[in-house]
C-alpha cells in the first residue's frame, strides 16, 4: 500500500535527510513563525576593532543562498507572529511613559495622567447593541410608523446578538452621510492635531499663563491608538500626561492636577472642527469629533468609584491591543484597491462596500485628489497613522527594537565564543524577494503554533 504524502511534508521529510537540514531548520525557526519573510543576499565579515582581524565571515548560503529576515508586520491579520512582537514592544512603550522604565524614571507615576477615547460623530443611525446591568435593550426604539424619507423605519426594536451581521449596518443606506463619513475619516489626523494645540492652550488658560510661556513650565505628552468601530469609522484611544518643562524628567508644576486636566479635555473636545473642502460637489461639511467622549484619570489605586479610574497595565494593552488591528476589523480588506473592477467581488458587507466606492467616487475628483482617498479605499478613507506618541512620551520603538537586537547579537557572539572581544560587522545586504518554499511554509506553521516541529 503506497501512502501519498502532501507536497509540504514530502519536501521536509526529503529536506531532513540533508545534511544542512539542522541549519536550514534554525534559519527557519529564529523569524518565530512569521508568515512572509524577506529575503536578502549578500555577506558580512565581524572584525576585532583592535587588531582589525577577520573573526567570522558568514553570507546568504543557507536558505538557498539567501538570508531571511522577519517581515515586521504589525497587523494580525498579515502576519501574527511579527505583529505579537510588536504588540509586545507597544504595551512597553505605553507602560514605560505610565509608571516609568525604559529610560523613564519612575516618578512619571506621580504626573498627572488621564486616558481619553474621543469618538467620531454620527453620520446616520446604524444597528447597535448595547449591555445595562446584564441586560440587552432593544437597538434602537422609536414610535411605530414613523420612517425616513426613503420608507425606512427610523427605530428597531430587536435586541440583537453579538454576532448579528446588521450590527453597524446603517437602518437606511440611503439617509446615512457616506460622503461626510469619508471625509471624517480623511481629516480625523489633522482633527487630532488641532485638538492637541487647543488643549494646550486651554490648560495655559486655566493656568493663568499667556499660551507662549507653557512650554517653559509644562509639556503635554500622549501615546494614542486608532480603532475601529463596527460602523467603519475609527475613534481614539489615547493617554494624555501633564510634565515639567523637560517632559517625563522634571515635574509638573503644582497647578497640574488630575481633576484639571479631565475638565480641560473634555471642554476641549467640542471645539475641535474643520470644514472640508468640495462645498460645490457635495455641500458643506463641518467636521468635529464625536459628542460621546470618555475620560478617565490613570491611577495604580481606586480613589473614588466614581471616577472610574484605569490602571496603567489596562491602559497600555489596551493600546497595544489595537495596535495591531486595521480596517479588517470592520469588515474591510487587508490590501490595496488597485481598479474600480476590483470592487466587485470584495468579500465584504453592503455597508462597507458603500465605503469604499465613497472612497473612489470622491478620490476620482479634483476637488478630493490631494486627500489621496483612492490609495486609501481599503482603509474606507483613514490614512492616518494606527498608533502614534508625541516625541518626550517615552521611549520609541526603534530603541526597543535595537536593544532587542543588540541583545541577540550579545548572545550570538558568546555562543560563537567572541564575547571577550571588541567587534564590527560590516555587510551588504540587498533584497531578494520574499515568502517560503512548501516545506519551509510547513515548519513556520508548526513554529506559530507551538507544535512539535519546532521543539524537535
Amino acid at each position: 500500500m503506497t501512502t501519498h504524502l502532501p507536497q509540504s511534508v514530502a519536501a521536509l521529510v526529503t529536506r531532513a535527510s540533508e545534511p544542512e537540514f539542522a541549519a536550514w531548520r534554525r534559519s527557519i525557526v529564529r523569524l518565530g513563525g512569521c508568515t512572509n519573510p524577506i529575503h536578502l543576499v549578500g555577506a558580512a565579515t565581524v572584525y576585532d576593532t583592535t587588531t582589525g582581524a577577520a573573526l567570522l565571515s558568514y553570507g546568504s548560503d543557507i536558505y538557498g543562498g539567501r538570508l531571511l529576515t522577519a517581515c515586521g508586520n504589525r497587523r494580525a491579520t498579515v502576519c501574527p507572529a511579527c505583529s505579537a512582537l510588536y504588540r509586545a514592544d507597544t504595551y512597553q512603550l505605553v507602560r514605560a511613559g505610565l509608571v516609568g522604565g525604559k529610560n523613564v524614571p519612575e516618578a512619571v507615576s506621580g504626573h498627572p495622567r488621564v486616558f481619553a477615547t474621543l469618538t467620531a460623530p454620527g453620520f446616520g443611525p446604524v444597528h447597535t447593541r448595547r449591555e445595562r446591568d446584564g441586560r440587552v435593550p432593544p437597538c434602537r426604539p422609536r414610535r411605530a410608523g414613523d420612517r425616513c424619507p426613503h420608507g425606512t423605519p427610523v427605530g428597531c426594536r430587536e435586541r440583537h446578538s453579538a454576532d448579528d451581521p446588521r450590527l453597524g449596518e446603517p437602518l437606511c443606506p440611503r439617509c446615512y452621510d457616506y460622503a461626510g463619513a469619508v471625509l471624517w475619516h480623511a481629516f480625523a489626523g489633522r482633527l487630532w492635531h488641532r485638538f492637541g494645540l487647543e488643549l494646550r492652550r486651554e490648560v495655559a488658560r486655566r493656568a493663568g499663563l499667556p499660551r507662549t510661556e507653557f512650554g517653559e513650565v509644562a509639556r503635554l505628552s500622549y501615546a494614542k491608538v486608532a480603532e475601529y468601530q463596527q460602523r467603519g469609522l475609527v475613534h481614539f484611544h489615547a493617554v494624555i500626561r501633564l510634565d515639567g518643562p523637560d517632559g517625563p524628567d522634571s515635574h509638573p508644576p503644582c497647578w497640574a492636577t488630575v481633576p484639571l486636566l479631565v475638565d480641560t479635555v473634555r471642554a476641549v473636545v467640542g471645539r475641535v472642527g474643520l470644514n472640508a473642502p468640495g462645498v460645490g460637489v457635495i455641500g458643506p461639511r463641518a467636521l468635529r469629533f464625536g459628542a460621546q467622549v470618555d475620560v478617565r484619570p490613570v491611577t495604580s489605586y481606586r480613589r473614588d468609584a466614581g471616577e472610574r479610574p484605569a490602571s496603567p497595565a489596562s491602559v497600555a494593552g489596551y493600546i497595544a491591543k489595537y495596535a495591531t488591528k486595521g480596517a479588517e476589523s470592520a469588515g474591510a480588506v487587508d490590501g490595496r484597491i488597485h481598479h474600480a473592477r476590483d470592487m466587485v467581488m470584495l468579500p465584504v458587507r453592503a455597508h462597507v462596500l458603500r465605503m469604499i466606492s465613497t472612497c473612489w467616487w470622491l478620490g476620482g475628483l479634483p476637488e478630493f485628489q490631494p486627500l489621496g482617498l483612492r490609495r486609501w479605499a481599503h482603509m474606507l478613507g483613514y490614512g492616518g497613522h494606527f498608533s502614534t506618541k508625541s516625541r518626550r512620551y517615552s521611549t520609541t520603538l526603534t530603541a526597543l527594537r535595537r536593544a532587542r537586537v543588540e541583545h541577540r547579537a550579545e548572545q550570538q557572539r558568546a555562543s560563537l565564543g567572541l564575547a571577550d572581544y571588541p567587534t564590527v560587522t560590516v555587510g551588504e545586504w540587498r533584497y531578494a524577494g520574499r515568502g517560503y518554499s512548501p516545506e519551509a511554509a510547513l515548519l513556520a506553521a508548526s513554529v506559530r503554533e507551538g507544535g512539535g516541529l519546532h521543539g524537535a
